[in-house]
């Protein structure tokens, strides 16, 4: 379901990073059910191949797929330049990604630098690659960047991952003052439990383990985010209709990020009895203040 008319992105051509699988996938459908021709880029070509009739299946639209390894600064600055032969892009993605859990102190250099070089290289570069033949054309274009609400908070045992977005997050802010001027913009969406295959099985792979992050009951509308509320968001920041936007990261959590431990948001599990043995409790301790004034 959405709120907007089938062709709102008519005319658009949209490159998503990491469009092949996951998320990435997901905002592809929804881009392209709107009108936008999509291009998605990864570099496996059978899963991107795939992910191309799946999309053109499911939204009626139109998608095509470049093979390129998103932390190749030349690399991904070629692929640009071939998306360009056959006419400009007007926004960009960066959702290609990579995150696992860990104990800090057991990760390698190079696990390290794969994440790093995914998330915010590969994000770098794919926006300088667009941004500066937006600046040489004179064209707008349009930047959304999926990150993770972990920028404003930062998360233990995803280091690495929370840096590299949070370098992002900065860089949205940045370039949306910079590249203001010349018409191009910058936002960034930061989805909370979304699960995808693959991606929350690194997240959540302990068999019969829950942990905040990725369970439905300390999200605050007690559920998993719908692919079509993100989908929505996303088509909503690539409108021209909403070009004052710019410079900003939106939540799309269902307020999980504000159910932290360092928070009361738990006490909502209690019962009515809990509650009433928490008043007592609460009614004794205040007796026995008074009883030593």
């Amino acid at each position: 379901m959405s709120p907007f008319r089938e062709d709102v992105l008519k005319g658009k051509k949209i490159l998503v990073t990491g469009g092949g699988t996951g998320l990435g996938k997901e905002m592809s459908v929804g881009f392209a059910s709107h009108g936008a021709h999509i291009v998605i880029c990864g570099r496996r070509e059978a899963v991107l191949d795939e992910a191309c009739k799946e999309i053109a299946e499911r939204s009626g639209g139109t998608a095509e797929y470049r093979v390129v390894n998103i932390r190749d600064a030349e690399a991904v600055d070629a692929m640009i330049g071939d998306i360009w032969e056959s006419g400009p892009l007007t926004g960009l993605v960066n959702n290609a990604g990579a995150n696992f859990i860990a104990p800090t102190e057991s990760i390698s250099h190079r696990a390290y630098d794969a994440v790093r070089a995914t998330v915010m290289d590969g994000s770098f570069y794919a926006t300088h690659a667009c941004g500066k033949r937006w600046i040489a054309d004179g064209l707008n274009g349009t930047v959304i960047s999926n990150l993770v609400t972990w920028v404003f908070s930062g998360s233990a045992y995803v280091v690495p991952c929370a840096m590299a977005k949070t370098a992002i997050h900065a860089m949205t802010m940045s370039l949306a003052a910079e590249w203001g001027p010349k018409g191009i913009r910058l936002n960034a969406v930061a989805p909370g439990p979304f699960p995808t295959e693959n991606a929350w099985e690194k997240l959540n792979p302990i068999p019969g383990a829950s942990f905040g992050a990725t369970q439905p009951d300390m999200v605050p509308m007690r559920r998993f985010g719908e692919m079509d509320e993100l989908r929505t968001i996303l088509t909503f920041l690539m409108l021209d209709e909403c070009s004052y936007i710019n410079g900003t990261t939106i939540p799309i959590d269902g307020g999980h990020r504000l159910t932290a431990h360092s928070t009361f948001a738990e006490m909502s599990k209690m019962t009515d009895d809990d509650w009433e043995n928490a008043r007592a409790a609460l009614k004794a301790s205040q007796e026995k203040e008074k009883q030593g004034r």
